[in-house]
């Protein structure tokens, strides 16, 4: 990379954290429904099934309480992939902007965000709408990040100083976005999924996010960053 860039962006699910939320709400799924649920999601993922089919039917068939996605936002945070919150303030040392685009669910993924230190106008995910009992109503339907194309159109929104931008996901949602963006980098370290593999202009399979780096900064930000101890070991070639 020559340019640096302004700001860098990440999937939550499969990227950040290592587990899929939406499998997650199965622990309360009864048992004839977890098979299916889980094909559809990893059907959504790999691009055999559009993601509005699979998103709707999914939501309306685990309807998951408030309190039921407390605990997803928990599993999250304790299942961050290795040395995610290292990068996430390695990139902020540098000046960048660091954001989430994901499918998710908007109140576990603002947990993420929020053990993060990133702030909640740079977290777009799909709002939910809950009784005042916290039981389930219906997903923002006016969110574009529950169908297909959803997250090119979150990345063509963002403001003029956030270009240009890389980012970071594992599916093939993620993977649309690469000819809006500076860089799109798959990331493998939780799943490989080949056809995102195909499409990424760069593909890490470390198990740690800093394997990401080397595709997003410039050679002068590592050599600023390798002179920080704090940050220097996220350069290692063990995490490449």
């Amino acid at each position: 990379m020559h340019t640096p860039l302004a700001s860098v962006w990440f999937d939550c699910d499969s990227t950040l954290a290592a587990i899929e939320g939406v499998d997650e709400l199965l622990q309360w799924a009864p048992a004839a429904l977890r098979t299916d649920i889980a094909a559809l999601t990893e059907q959504a993922m790999n691009g055999t099934l559009p993601l509005a089919e699979v998103y709707e039917t999914r939501l309306r068939l685990l309807a998951p309480l408030r309190e039921q996605l407390d605990r997803i936002g928990e599993l999250y945070v304790q299942r961050l992939v290795p040395d995610a919150a290292a990068v996430v303030a390695a990139l902020r040392h540098l000046g960048k902007q660091v954001g989430i685009i994901s499918g998710g669910l908007l109140p576990p993924v603002q947990q993420v965000a929020r053990h993060l230190g990133i702030a909640e106008d740079l977290v777009h995910a799909v709002p939910i709408h809950f009784a005042a009992d916290g039981s389930y109503l219906d997903f923002d339907r006016r969110s574009p990040l529950w169908r297909n194309g959803g997250k090119i159109d979150v990345v063509r929104a963002l403001p003029a100083s956030m270009h240009p931008l890389a980012f970071v996901g594992d599916g093939i949602t993620d993977a649309e976005t690469r000819d809006h963006v500076a860089r799109f980098i798959g990331f493998g370290g939780v799943v490989v999924r080949p056809k995102v593999q195909a499409l990424a202009h760069a593909f890490v399979t470390t198990k740690s996010l800093a394997g990401v780096l080397p595709h997003v900064l410039t050679a002068a930000e590592r050599i600023r960053l390798a002179a920080v101890p704090e940050f220097a070991a996220l350069l290692s070639p063990a995490k490449a």
